[in-house]
């Protein structure tokens, strides 16, 4: 299992430091499964190249007590393609560099460098169109070496072990998170359970590149061996641009499948919204609350952590948004007390409905922009003539902010399903008048 990176930026040996191994020498590391071998075989000012090399103990690995990444047979592939084996090994040989640190040239580890990575036996059903879907949106000219099954025999065909190339400019640690994520979707064959942990992993070293890949859910599937509770947990946190389909249909209750989100990510504006929503119910007095068009639950779960809040009760259109908020709140790991707070309900926002009669106070974030305006007025009378909370607390977009967003066009609303999209007066405008009926 060999894994090589190359550089050219001169002078080119300064990988070394990026990676903490000295180009001069030979270094081993004992794995659980084996042994870590880092050597140079090329260390010029004009080209560096290092090599990770995996010695893997399949003996120890068959009788051995670690049932974590114990093997079933002496003989397979295992020792020889790359795999989830090469994951654990490039997190604990490369850490450092892994996780952007350079400590004695910490400006390198931000600098984009030339690189170039090769990786030999690497496994793909899916041939190497699969493998170009998973690496070329990430920014890589790939090379693709599909060497025959057997020279002899030139008739069995090629094999599903190919010799990767990629190369590009960037940052060492996101090359090195690219591989150790996508090495074991391709491999699909993970050595060691996966649990709650391996999300926060994915999340983790997916976060930038993950949410935006176009693969991204046959990547989430596949890296958490379609342990399907997981794989909904971890697409309903990822920020993502989805479709309609994929993200479920904004209905009359405006759930919002995370578009907007998406252009407002890289200034936080979200969290204030929610933040400055949940300050505002607390200073309300309110005990009993209403997340209106609660979509996936984020309102919720912020809620929950304030125990001054006594009953929860999200309600949206979007069947799917619930069973991601479920799956987000982990309303089954919830101690009974907790549990009992939070209720989640299938509805939509222009009939009316007696369960949500009573409450103190209703909050409705990001909503209402996605009712045609024609069915506004029904919203208005099934919130503040027959709901009848004491407090009612709602954002919209804000029209005039748009020009701070690089990414979004002159004229153009936030997300797709927007209706409409108010300047601050006319927000002003529209809740004095609702105020005043």
């Amino acid at each position: 299992m060999l894994l090589t990176i190359t550089t050219t930026l001169q002078p080119a040996t300064d990988l070394g430091y990026l990676l903490h191994k000295n180009p001069a020498h030979l270094q081993s590391f004992s794995l659980s499964f084996g042994c870590a071998h880092v050597f140079y075989p090329e260390a010029s000012n004009e080209r560096c190249t290092a090599a990770l090399l995996l010695d893997i103990d399949t003996v120890h690995l068959v009788r051995g007590r670690e049932k974590a990444v114990a093997l079933d047979q002496y003989v397979s592939d295992r020792p020889y393609v790359a795999s989830s084996f090469l994951s654990v090994a490039i997190a604990e040989v490369f850490g450092t560099a892994l996780n952007g640190r350079c400590s004695q040239r910490p400006e390198l580890a931000t600098m984009p460098l030339p690189l170039q990575a090769t990786l030999a036996a690497v496994p793909s059903r899916g041939g190497e169109v699969w493998l170009r879907r998973l690496f070329e949106p990430l920014g890589y000219t790939v090379t693709v070496d599909a060497p025959p099954l057997d020279e002899q025999y030139p008739e069995w065909g090629s094999s599903s072990y190919f010799t990767v190339t990629l190369e590009g400019t960037c940052r060492l640690s996101e090359l090195l998170t690219h591989i150790y994520v996508l090495i074991p979707v391709l491999d699909n064959n993970k050595h060691y359970w996966i649990g709650d942990a391996e999300v926060e992993k994915l999340l983790k070293r997916g976060q930038g590149w993950l949410e935006k890949h176009p693969e991204r859910e046959q990547i989430t599937q596949r890296y958490l061996k379609h342990r399907h509770n997981l794989v909904r947990d971890a697409l309903s946190r990822l920020i993502v641009e989805e479709s309609d389909d994929e993200a479920g249909e904004v209905g009359e209750a405006g759930e919002a499948d995370g578009k907007e989100e998406v252009t407002e990510r890289r200034i936080g504006l979200h969290e204030q919204r929610l933040i400055a929503v949940v300050t505002a119910l607390r200073d309300s007095g309110a005990k009993r609350v209403l997340d209106l068009g609660c979509g996936e639950g984020k309102l919720i779960k912020l809620l929950l952590q304030d125990k001054s809040f006594t009953r929860i009760l999200g309600l949206d259109v979007s069947y799917r948004a619930l069973e991601l908020a479920r799956d987000r709140l982990r309303l089954e790991r919830l101690p009974t007390m907790q549990r009992e707070r939070v209720s989640l309900m299938h509805g939509a926002l222009t009939y009316r409905d007696k369960r949500l009669e009573g409450y103190d106070a209703a909050a409705v974030v990001e909503v209402i922009e996605h009712l045609d305006p024609p069915r506004l007025a029904a919203f208005e009378r099934i919130l503040f003539e027959f709901a009848r909370p004491e407090t009612v607390v709602v954002t919209t977009p804000n029209a005039e902010y748009n020009v701070k967003f690089a990414t979004l066009a002159a004229g153009k609303f936030r997300h797709k399903d927007h209706r409409f999209e108010w300047t601050r007066q006319e927000f002003q405008t529209w809740a004095a008048q609702l105020a005043d009926r």
